[in-house]
């Protein structure tokens, strides 16, 4: 396996990526402020500690994974794509659509592939849940929602939407195959004065699709939900169960050829899927962009459109109202 990813930022998340990179095979090289930080885990996985400058300068290294803080995304990204460097940076893209626009046209300036890390796109249950779809076995689609809540952690630098919404949103584009035309957000900010630590993001599609979006990390307990509700069949996607019952197949009858709707419930069907770390599968991903065997799912595009409705969600909280996209 050719060595050619370096790691910067080594920290709550990094750390992770430097574990999956190297047991992969391809880690050369991590970098981290903290000079302890980046020796310790530069000792523990027998790879080069360097700093930015190094690793922009390192012509061995093809690939740049960015684990940093939201507002360091676009300058670093942009300062290795312009060193010929493909990069792979942590959610959300950018802080803004300009930022973004910048990064995704420095990636097509330079020849170099930018990608973003939406990990759930990569879960082998929320791919068998594309599978689904795409397959027709759910029928049209009726009505997506996902749940993320937890009791913590809590943040200052953003509020519960930037923080847990991007996979979630990330994932409902995925399957719908577009951008909503409209979002409106309901939130509330009880523990800091202008930091929503509850939200409800609703989005509306052209094709007359509605979802939503609830976030929580002020609730009394763990909630990995999507659920995706078909004319023929619905699926639950729940990441806190055990892994032969992460997706669930619901076959309930509903009969609409009487005054009032018929309703008849059908057992469950538990979906066998493989199981494999949902991280290293987005690694093992952005090694095989690096070394030219494939092109980003999580493109620059894809995580402008994440965050498009990111910013909408937050325009919707200040104006208290519905947003377009298409007024962004």
């Amino acid at each position: 396996m050719k060595k050619n990813i370096a790691v910067v930022g080594c920290g709550h998340w990094g750390k992770n990526l430097v574990r999956n990179f190297s047991e992969l095979g391809s880690l050369t090289a991590v970098c981290d402020p903290n000079a302890e930080l980046a020796k310790h885990y530069a000792d523990q996985y027998d790879v080069n500690n360097f700093s930015f400058a190094e690793i922009i300068k390192d012509v061995g290294i093809e690939g740049v994974v960015l684990a940093v803080p939201a507002p360091l995304h676009a300058s670093l990204a942009i300062e290795a794509m312009n060193a010929g460097k493909h990069v792979y940076v942590e959610k959300p893209l950018a802080m803004n659509q300009i930022e973004a626009r910048q990064m995704i046209d420095t990636s097509k300036d330079q020849g170099v592939q930018l990608m973003v890390g939406h990990l759930l796109q990569y879960h082998p249950v929320f791919m068998a849940v594309r599978g689904l779809v795409a397959s027709g076995e759910l029928g049209g689609l009726s009505y997506i929602y996902s749940n993320r809540l937890s009791f913590g952690k809590v943040r200052s630098e953003e509020d519960v939407i930037w923080s847990f919404a991007p996979h979630d949103i990330s994932m409902i584009l995925s399957l719908t195959g577009q951008e909503p035309e409209s979002v409106r957000t309901e939130s509330a900010s009880i523990l800091q004065s202008n930091i929503a630590d509850t939200a409800t993001v609703h989005m509306a599609f052209t094709s007359g699709l509605k979802a939503h979006i609830f976030v929580s990390w002020l609730h009394p307990y763990k909630e990995q939900k999507l659920v995706v509700i078909g004319e023929s069949a619905m699926a639950v996607f729940d990441d806190t169960q055990p892994w032969e019952q992460k997706l669930a197949l619901y076959r309930h009858n509903i009969d609409l050829t009487g005054e009032v709707p018929n309703l008849g419930k059908s057992d469950v069907q538990y979906i066998d899927v493989a199981q494999s770390e949902p991280l290293k599968n987005e690694c093992q991903h952005f090694i095989d962009v690096v070394n030219g065997r494939l092109m980003p799912l999580t493109d620059g595009d894809e995580g402008l459109r994440v965050l498009n409705v990111l910013s909408a969600a937050t325009l919707s909280q200040n104006k208290n109202n519905a947003v377009r996209i298409e007024n962004l």
